[in-house]
């Protein structure tokens, strides 16, 4: 059973899920905006949040970005949207998953088990739960990262990111592992998404590309993070 943050604002779609997802286990709060959702998050951490873009008060992919501020739970959009430019940027906002309705409550169900699933699996890849290389500390399970001391303020996915070649200290991770392991998905076509998130992990670092010191490119292969000399 997951505790499910279910943000919809159609009455009648919201409770049609709200009774599926019980129905298979779930403990479900649903409320009808964004502003609701973001003070049910703040007071009570879910499990995960399905979430509708079209609400009234906010846009969803807006409600995504403010989401992805205040918490790193698994994120499901629920949307009649259903565009390819849509759904690269909603992933890149911090989505995990998207489904494009209409769709069965046996099809949520099965997204969910596997969102969860996936961020289980990616908990467990970076064994043990703290990780030191050089001044660098980065503890797993407390999903905080510290620099000389001094605690580095990442998004979700700079985390989960840095967490993965920190545990890897010295080895080279490709491009693809990296997509597969750390974004879960095998392809994003021309997607920089790695690069847009390597650019800010090194810029809170201090670091640059051109003076690196924990973060290396290894050209046509990928990066490794290493203590500097």
């Amino acid at each position: 059973m997951a505790s499910v943050l279910l943000v919809e604002d159609d009455h009648v779609v919201r409770g049609a899920m709200l009774r599926s997802l019980t129905d298979r286990g779930h403990a479900v709060h649903a409320v009808g905006t964004a502003l609701d959702a973001l003070r049910r998050v703040a007071a009570e951490t879910p499990d995960l949040v399905v979430l509708d873009l079209g609400l009234p008060d906010l846009d969803g992919s807006d409600a995504l970005r403010m989401l992805r501020g205040i918490t790193d739970v698994p994120i499901i959009i629920a949307t009649a949207r259903d565009d390819e430019q849509s759904v690269v940027k909603l992933l890149r906002a911090g989505a995990d998953d998207y489904m494009v309705k209409p769709f069965t409550g046996a099809h949520l169900d099965a997204r969910i088990t596997t969102v969860l699933r996936r961020a289980g699996r990616a908990s467990r890849t970076v064994q043990p739960a703290v990780h030191t290389v050089g001044g660098l500390r980065v503890d797993v399970g407390e999903r905080s990262a510290q620099l000389d001391g001094e605690a580095l303020a990442l998004t979700r996915k700079e985390f989960d990111l840095l967490a993965y070649l920190a545990a890897r200290p010295g080895r080279v991770v490709s491009r693809r592992e990296l997509l597969e392991e750390v974004w879960r998905q095998p392809s994003v076509g021309e997607d920089q998404t790695i690069d847009v998130h390597l650019y800010w992990l090194r810029r809170k670092m201090g670091e640059s590309a051109a003076k690196p010191r924990y973060l290396r490119t290894v050209r046509g292969v990928g990066f490794r993070l290493v203590a500097p000399d």
